[in-house]
């Protein structure tokens, strides 16, 4: 790729897609300075972000074959690749609210040839409440990773908004939630107690430090009406990244103890990370 290629989107953030110098073959995705997506053109099984990875573990656990998935937020389509290289013939739609950004995506990150991978425009929630009836009751996964920028949006942490994911999930589907937040971890905490209103089991995964509430970071918040799969977690955990947690059960409710439920009329967006969460990487 000669130069980076960029788009200006009607939010008025600015898309941009950069070579990753360290991983030969390999891209992000950065709006506004926030790297929101990485990609192994050559390989979408290589989950770069530790969270990411995280997500992998879980959807790895998921009964074998293709999934019926649907993503809202796209990104550079991270996800979806992986499942359609991992599990081919799986059905994807995915919702996006930037057509420019896809536009982006596909001029400089192709899409994998052959994949069911279906974009939907729109703010996720509206079109959550507009995807085709079939799709009701038979989602195996639903990936929630929804940023405005560098923070996501209040109404997409809802009791009222997961009540309307937990709709499409069949009855051993598992939603995955990418949470972003700072010290202290209330915001994480509130949206874990949320999804607990929500769904019969739910799961946290973090970096330990995250976890504390010592530093910003991404928690995999992980729900499912039924079981969560997550008999092999620990010993993928420990396979890394590192160092990993996985919270459930017992200390899931000792680590959300206090915290509110969060209803439509109380959401608030998530924390901004301060600069330095996205500094430059100083080696691979």
């Amino acid at each position: 790729m000669d130069s980076e290629p960029s788009r200006s989107l009607r939010s008025g953030l600015h898309a941009e897609v950069r070579a990753d110098r360290h991983v030969p073959g390999s891209f992000e995705l950065v709006v506004d300075g926030t790297p929101q997506s990485h990609v192994d053109l050559g390989d979408p099984t290589h989950l770069f972000y530790e969270y990411v990875r995280r997500m992998g573990h879980v959807i790895d656990q998921l009964p074998s074959g293709p999934l019926t998935a649907v993503h809202l937020g796209a990104g550079a389509l991270t996800l979806p690749r992986y499942v359609e290289a991992t599990r081919p013939g799986s059905r994807q739609q995915v919702v996006e609210l930037e057509p420019e950004l896809i536009e982006l995506v596909r001029e400089a990150l192709p899409f994998p040839r052959g994949a069911s991978i279906r974009m939907r425009y729109g703010d996720a929630r509206e079109v959550l409440g507009k995807l085709p009836a079939g799709l009701h009751g038979a989602v195996d996964l639903l990936v929630v990773d929804v940023f405005g920028g560098a923070r996501i949006p209040a109404h997409v942490t809802s009791l009222e908004f997961y009540q309307e994911c937990a709709a499409l999930l069949g009855p051993d589907g598992v939603l995955l939630v990418n949470a972003a937040d700072g010290a202290g971890g209330a915001f994480a905490r509130g949206q874990a107690a949320t999804l607990g209103v929500a769904y019969a089991d739910v799961a946290v995964l973090a970096e330990s430090a995250v976890l504390r509430g010592r530093r910003f970071g991404n928690f995999v918040l992980v729900a499912s009406k039924g079981e969560l799969p997550l008999d092999w977690m620990p010993r993928l955990l420990a396979g890394g990244p590192h160092p990993a947690a996985l919270v459930h059960g017992r200390a899931l409710r000792d680590w959300v103890a206090g915290a509110a439920i969060v209803t439509d009329q109380t959401a608030i967006p998530s924390p901004a990370p301060n600069k330095s969460v996205f500094a430059p990487r100083g080696g691979a």
